[in-house]
């Protein structure tokens, strides 16, 4: 009786002991259902965050936090990237379009165009494996554009006077207090040469075109999405479902699970800028004023050389 009663207590500790391992080893044994991950970037592209006259952006930071975020989870096994934006600074669009292309060298990349990604908009999207567009989108736009900024009259408006103390022929010449001399010309149009140069080239080799076949595309005009289909800068026509069914594809899968990343959480004062607006006006600014200097505070003392239509 004891005999037999003994086996059963041993045989209950061997089910327990069974059942703990079950539990324990189950859910690392089971793989996470596969998954691709959906970025939207929408505004214009830049390094400064949005602010109350600013509107939606589109900055490396973020960039780079989504796209860090899906390739630390082992279950994305494709992205789509919904670019909505007319481009943005040189420098900004430069290092989105360098963590797109580190992103699909882990997993494929497709972007999809649904109203409109041109000039940086298009520019980042050569880091992508495939692009989808609707027919419908508006994109391309490739070429550079830079303004030099004269606010000498802005600043006589606000009773603002500038003495200015150089070293250096040109340090002034970005300070928008002056006309740019014929030789300063020359230097800024050599600089966006350099930049065009560079864009062509980046479509070029995006696009498996040779230089001379990108360059009579990078006109600075806008195409339709059809267009650029018939133009070979897009891989085929479409919205989002398209571009999620390439991603598949590309992905060797049958099925996954969407997973569509939300923009990070901002503060309602941080994103309308109302601290700064708050104290200029308590500080005895007028509305209008506050607009006037923070359109200086969007363009000057330096030049912005553009990727934008």
């Amino acid at each position: 009786m004891r005999s037999k009663k003994a086996i059963i207590i041993s045989l209950s500790i061997v089910l327990v002991v069974v059942i703990l391992v079950l539990i324990m080893v189950g859910p690392l044994a089971r793989r996470p259902a596969d998954r691709i991950a959906v970025v939207s970037l929408s505004g214009t592209i830049t390094f400064q965050g949005a602010s109350l006259f600013s509107g939606a952006v589109i900055t490396p930071d973020l960039v780079r936090s989504y796209l860090r975020r899906a390739g630390a989870d082992p279950a994305v096994r494709a992205i789509v990237i919904r670019v909505n934006s007319p481009g943005g600074t040189v420098t900004a669009c430069q290092e989105i379009l360098e963590e797109i292309e580190r992103a699909s060298e882990k997993v494929p990349v497709v972007v999809v165009m649904e109203n409109m990604a041109a000039s940086g908009g298009y520019y980042i999207s050569m880091g992508a494996d495939r692009i989808v567009a609707s027919p419908v989108a508006t994109t391309g736009s490739i070429g550079v554009i830079s303004q030099v900024v004269n606010v000498e009259g802005l600043y006589e408006r606000l009773g603002v006077r500038v003495e200015t103390f150089k070293g250096g022929r040109y340090k002034d010449m970005y300070s928008g207090l002056r006309e740019l001399t014929q030789e300063e010309e020359e230097i800024m149009q050599g600089m966006v040469d350099e930049y065009y140069e560079h864009f062509v080239g980046v479509v070029a080799a995006g696009r498996g075109l040779s230089i001379e076949e990108a360059r009579e595309l990078a006109t600075g005009q806008l195409y339709t999405g059809a267009e650029a289909y018939r133009l070979g800068l897009v891989d085929k026509l479409g919205g989002l479902d398209t571009a999620l069914d390439v991603a598949l594809e590309l992905a060797d899968l049958e099925f996954a699970r969407v997973e569509y990343y939300r923009p990070p959480r901002r503060s309602v004062w941080s994103l309308l800028g109302f601290g700064d607006a708050l104290r200029m006006r308590l500080s005895g600014f007028s509305a209008e004023d506050i607009m006037l200097l923070e359109i200086l505070s969007q363009n000057y003392p330096q030049p912005s050389f553009l990727y934008q239509g």
